[in-house]
């Protein structure tokens, strides 16, 4: 079983791994946000850094896939790298931020990448608003994502909706994360839970 958690800049995707990681007795797979030696430049200079930070993170995601979710039994990862390609490059591209060139050359790459990749048999794309992501992001304290500019997050958000939307490799389960507090409230928490598991995850049976 292979999980994939989708959503936003802090829309609560490493959290709910981790919960659910523990619940269903999956092992996760984080992004690699820290290990990004390029982000807190990216953020600083969009221009210049955007194609480095996204190579690094499809690279990385390869490197996951190969070591740890194409042989996977029970798995769950925080955001795939179709996110990366359909949402955060298309989204630096149609600013301008990412040039053409580099555009061309990173969508070779990933189409390259993602056939050698095992996709989801679930997906869970958590939906949130703009005071949610910003709430989130404020509360985790990561400076450099601090300077992320509000329009840049809408502009995610509207390519995120597009993009499950068209998503079609595995059931998706939406959780709306403006009303489900997981980490805060039991009830929620079960109660995604619940969602989870009527699309047949569950928790094995140890003999």
């Amino acid at each position: 079983m292979y999980v994939a958690v989708a959503g936003n800049i802090g829309a609560g995707k490493s959290t709910l791994t981790r919960l659910a990681s523990a619940r269903f007795h999956l092992t996760p797979v984080y992004e690699a946000v820290d290990e990004n030696p390029y982000l807190t430049d990216f953020y600083r200079d969009m221009p210049r850094y955007a194609f480095h930070s996204q190579m690094f993170f499809l690279a990385t995601r390869l490197r996951q896939h190969l070591g740890q979710v194409n042989p996977g039994d029970r798995v769950i990862q925080d955001r795939t790298v179709y996110e990366d390609a359909n949402v955060f490059a298309r989204a630096l591209h149609d600013a301008g931020v990412m040039d053409a060139r580099d555009f061309a050359s990173y969508a070779t790459m990933y189409d390259a990448v993602r056939r050698a990749l095992r996709p989801p048999d679930l997906l869970v794309y958590l939906r949130a608003s703009l005071p949610t992501l910003r709430a989130h992001i404020a509360a985790r304290g990561r400076a450099f994502e601090q300077r992320i500019e509000d329009d840049y997050l809408v502009r995610l958000g509207r390519l995120y909706e597009e993009w499950v939307e068209a998503y079609d490799l595995s059931p998706v389960v939406v959780v709306d994360a403006d009303r489900f507090d997981v980490v805060a409230r039991a009830s929620d928490r079960a109660a995604v839970f619940d969602l989870l598991e009527r699309q047949g995850l569950a928790t094995p049976v140890v003999r």
